[in-house]
C-alpha cells in the first residue's frame, strides 16, 4: 500500500469574486402540508388500525384453538409478547418494555393463564420500591404470569405493595427466579405449563423447576445440564433441550412428570441445532432446527426409539435454490414451533435463530401457520428494524434496505405496494459478513450502479463504518457478498474476523471469497485518524463522501473495480477539504456528482450546537457550485429547523438531494421539502391515517432517502424505528 497522502484543497472555500451567496431563513409562518400519499415497506400491518408485527419473536407457544403467544427480549414499542391468530395481531401484553422491565425467550400458557420470562431491572438505581424492582445493581430474571383472557392483566399470586400502581400491580404476578449482578446474564430458558403445574427451565442453575400453577409455589426441582425449551407431552411427561448455553449442539431428554429420567434412544441426525421443542395431539415430537437444514424435524416412536418420520420446510430453508428468495417453508432462523388441536404447525423465525441474542431484532420476524399436509395458512411479517431504504439503481420497482429487496407495485392500496423477495445476509455461505460481527442491526443503504454492476453500501446506526456489498444473482441469488469495509473507531469493529488493533483500516476481498482474510487489510498508517464524524454519502459516481465535524470532509476516490469486481478505494487515494465557511462544525455533506454541486449541513459560530442533540444533521445547511473548480461558489444558506425545547423536538435527523429538491426529515417523522435551486422551502410532507398518522423516532443520521420517478413522481423513504417498518411518501409536485 503507498504511503496515505491527503490532496489538500485550501482554496475550495472563497467564494468566486462577483458572486455573492443567498441567505434563506427559516421564518415562523404557516406550514404547508403537502399532497403525499403514505404508504410503507416491511411489515404486515402498518399501524393505520393501532397493530403491527413486532421485530423479532423468540419463543411462542400456542393454544388449542390456534391462538399464537409470542416473547422476545425486545420490540421497540412494548410489543414483546404479543398474541396473533388467523393472521392477525389481536394485541400485546404490556410491562415487558421500559420501567426496568424487558422481555424474555419463553412463553407457556394454559387455560387461565399466561406465563412470560421477563426481565426486571431498576434503570440503574432510579427505580425504588421494595419487592417492585431489585435493589441498585441487582437484576431479576423470572415469571410475570398474565391472565389468558387479556394478558395486559396481571394474575397475581401475592399482595401487592401498592394495590393502585400497575407496577406493584404487575410485580404481585412476578416470580422471581434469579436474582444476579446487573450485566449478567441468568435468563428462564423454557416454559411449559398444563393446569395445575408450571416447569421452567432455569439455564444458569442447571435445573428444571416445578411450580404450582395456581399457588405459584415451588413443589419440585431436578438438575439438568443447561436447559432451553421445554414441552410437555399429552401423557404429561416432559421433553427438554438441554445443552443449550455452551454445548456445541442441544440434545433431546425425556422426563416423568417427578423429574425421573426416562431412558430411550432419541437421536438428532448430524448438524442438527435444536432450538425449540414441542409435541402434538399424537405424541409426535417436533423439533426447530436452526441448522444447515432449517427445518421442522418430527420424530414418531418406534419401539424403544424415536425415528424421523417427517418435516417441514425445504431443506436449507431461504438460502436452498437462490439462495435468499423467501417463500412458503423458506424458512430463515428458526426460533420456535408449536401445533395446535387440528395439526396446524406454527413457526417462529427472526433470520439468526434465538441464540444470537439482539441481532435478530435487526434481521426480521416472521410467524407462519401450516397445515398438517404442509399449506401455508397464514403469514405476518416484522422485517425491519433501524432501516432504511434505498431504489434499486438498476431496477425502477426494486427497493433495498439494510438486508433485504423489496419489489413494489404501486398499483396496489397502500400497505399492498410491497413485496419481500429477497434476504441478503447469507450466514452460512458468508459467516464473516460484517452484519454478523459489527453492530446490532444491518445498517442503512445506499445502492450505486458502477461499471455496469450495482453495489449496496451501508452505514451504521452511528456512522462509525462503511459496509460495502457485491452482488453475483447467478451463483449466489439474491446474498449481499462482503466486498469491502472502511473501518471507524475499534470497538465498533472489534469483532471482525482477523481485524487488526485500533480500527482505522481498509479491508477489500481481495480472492473473492467473502472473508477477511489477515492479508486483505490496509492499515492507515498516516499518523491522521479517520475515525469519527456523522456524514457518509456516496454520490453516483461511486466517490465516498466521509464528514468529520471539525476536521473536515474527506473524499475516498473510486478507483475502479479490481480483479473480483470489488470497489477500489484507498487512503493513497483521498481528497481532504477543510471546513468551508460559514461553517464552525460539519455533519453532512451530499455530492451530486453531475453538476459538481456539494451540500454541507452542520453549525456555525451564529447557530451552534447543542451536544444533547449530536446525531442531528445542524442548523445550517449551504449549497456550494463547481466543488472541484478550486473556487466553489456558495449559492444559499438555509436556517434549518431547530427547536429542542419543543415537545416533540423539531430539528433535522437526516438529509438527502433527489432531482429538484432537498428532503430533510425531523425525527418524529415529519420530512421537509426544500427547492434545490433557491432554497425555499415548499412544503411538509406528515404520516397519513393509513399508518395511523404516526412516526416512531428517526434515530438514525442516514434515515431518508428519495427516488424521483419517471412520471415525475417522488417516492421518499423514511426509518420508522417504532413499528417495524419504512414509511414510503409518494409526492407528485
Amino acid at each position: 500500500m503507498p504511503r496515505f497522502m491527503f490532496k489538500s484543497r485550501f482554496a475550495v472555500f472563497a467564494c468566486a469574486l462577483g458572486l455573492a451567496a443567498l441567505s434563506v431563513g427559516f421564518g415562523a409562518r404557516a406550514e404547508t402540508v403537502l399532497d403525499a400519499k403514505t404508504s410503507w415497506i416491511g411489515n404486515t400491518f402498518g399501524f393505520g388500525d393501532g397493530t403491527w408485527t413486532q421485530i423479532n419473536i423468540t419463543a411462542i407457544a400456542v393454544a388449542p384453538d390456534g391462538k399464537v403467544y409470542t416473547n422476545a427480549p425486545w420490540d421497540e414499542s412494548g410489543a414483546e409478547a404479543s398474541v396473533y391468530q388467523n393472521g392477525k395481531m389481536l394485541g400485546f401484553a404490556g410491562g415487558t418494555h421500559g420501567w426496568g422491565n424487558s422481555g424474555g425467550n419463553a412463553i407457556a400458557i394454559n387455560r387461565k393463564y399466561v406465563f412470560v420470562a421477563i426481565a426486571v431491572g431498576n434503570e440503574k438505581g432510579r427505580l425504588v420500591e421494595q419487592g417492585v424492582w431489585p435493589e441498585k445493581g441487582k437484576q431479576w430474571f423470572g415469571i410475570s404470569r398474565r391472565q389468558i383472557a387479556d394478558p395486559k392483566q396481571a394474575a397475581p399470586f401475592q399482595p401487592a405493595a401498592k394495590r393502585a400502581d400497575p407496577h406493584a400491580q404487575l410485580a404481585a404476578g412476578f416470580l422471581m427466579m434469579n436474582e444476579v449482578p446487573t450485566g449478567t446474564s441468568a435468563e428462564i430458558g423454557g416454559l411449559a405449563a398444563s393446569d395445575t403445574t408450571l416447569y421452567a427451565a432455569n439455564t444458569a442453575r442447571e435445573r428444571i423447576e416445578v411450580y404450582d400453577a395456581e399457588s405459584m409455589q415451588q413443589k419440585a426441582t431436578w438438575s439438568v445440564h443447561e436447559p432451553g425449551r421445554l414441552a410437555l407431552s399429552p401423557d404429561g411427561t416432559l421433553w427438554v433441550l438441554s445443552g443449550t448455553r455452551n454445548d456445541r449442539a442441544p440434545h433431546v431428554e425425556h422426563y416423568t412428570s417427578g423429574g425421573k429420567r426416562i431412558d430411550e434412544n432419541f437421536e438428532l441426525p448430524a448438524d442438527t441445532l435444536a432450538v425449540d421443542i414441542a409435541v402434538d395431539a399424537k405424541g409426535r415430537v417436533l423439533i426447530a432446527d436452526n441448522g444447515p437444514r432449517q427445518q421442522v424435524l418430527f420424530f414418531s416412536r418406534n419401539g424403544a426409539r424415536y425415528e424421523q418420520s417427517g418435516s417441514l420446510g425445504e431443506r436449507g430453508g431461504i438460502f436452498s435454490g437462490v439462495a435468499g428468495k423467501p417463500g412458503p417453508q423458506r424458512f430463515n432462523g428458526l426460533t420456535g414451533v408449536g401445533v395446535d388441536a387440528r395439526g396446524n404447525v406454527y413457526v417462529s423465525t427472526n433470520g439468526i435463530g434465538p441464540r444470537y441474542e439482539p441481532i435478530g431484532a435487526g434481521l426480521g420476524a416472521t410467524l407462519e401457520s401450516y397445515a398438517p399436509d404442509g399449506k401455508r395458512n397464514w403469514l405476518v411479517e416484522g422485517l425491519l428494524f433501524v432501516d432504511g431504504a434505498w431504489l434499486d439503481p438498476a431496477r425502477p420497482d426494486s427497493v433495498y434496505t439494510g438486508n433485504k429487496r423489496f419489489e413494489l407495485d404501486l398499483s396496489k392500496p397502500a400497505g399492498q405496494d410491497w413485496k419481500y423477495v429477497g434476504f441478503l445476509s447469507n450466514r452460512f455461505r458468508y459467516p464473516d459478513d460484517p452484519v454478523f460481527h459489527t453492530d446490532q442491526y444491518p445498517g442503512l443503504p445506499i445502492a450505486r450502479k458502477l461499471k455496469g454492476h450495482t453495489f449496496l453500501y451501508l452505514t451504521d446506526m452511528y456512522a462509525d463504518h462503511l459496509k460495502i456489498y457485491r452482488f453475483d444473482p447467478q451463483h449466489d441469488g439474491e446474498t449481499a457478498i462482503p466486498s469491502g469495509l472502511i473501518a471507524g473507531r475499534e470497538r465498533a469493529v472489534a469483532q471482525v474476523p482477523n481485524a487488526p488493533p485500533g480500527g482505522d483500516w481498509i479491508w477489500r476481498d481481495g480472492n473473492g471469497d467473502g472473508k477477511f482474510n489477515p492479508d486483505e487489510f490496509a492499515l492507515n498508517t498516516s499518523g491522521t485518524r479517520l475515525a469519527g464524524g456523522w456524514g457518509w454519502w456516496v454520490d453516483t459516481a461511486g466517490d465516498i463522501w466521509r464528514t468529520r465535524d471539525t476536521k473536515g470532509i474527506y473524499r475516498f476516490r473510486f478507483g475502479g473495480l479490481d480483479a473480483k469486481g470489488n470497489p477500489v478505494y484507498s487512503y493513497s487515494n483521498i481528497t481532504q477539504y477543510p471546513v468551508p465557511q460559514p461553517f464552525a462544525e460539519l455533519h453532512r455533506a451530499i455530492y451530486e456528482a453531475d453538476t459538481d454541486t456539494l451540500y454541507v449541513t452542520g453549525y456555525t459560530p451564529e447557530a451552534p450546537g447543542d451536544r444533547g442533540f449530536w446525531k442531528e444533521v445542524g442548523r445550517v445547511l449551504t449549497r456550494y457550485d463547481k466543488w472541484s473548480s478550486g473556487q466553489p461558489v456558495q449559492r444559499y444558506s438555509i436556517a434549518l429547523p431547530w427547536q429542542t425545547q419543543s415537545k416533540p423536538i423539531a430539528t433535522i435527523i437526516g438529509v438527502t438531494v433527489e432531482g429538484q429538491y432537498i428532503f430533510g426529515v425531523e425525527p418524529v417523522g415529519a420530512v421537509h421539502v426544500w427547492d434545490k435551486d433557491n432554497g425555499r422551502e415548499v412544503g411538509v410532507i406528515r404520516p397519513g391515517p393509513e399508518v395511523g398518522r404516526a412516526s416512531g423516532w428517526v434515530d438514525v443520521p442516514n434515515g431518508i432517502s428519495a427516488a424521483k420517478r419517471s412520471n415525475g413522481e417522488y417516492l421518499v423513504f423514511v426509518e420508522e424505528d417504532a413499528r417495524g417498518k419504512v414509511l414510503m411518501y409518494r409526492w407528485k409536485p
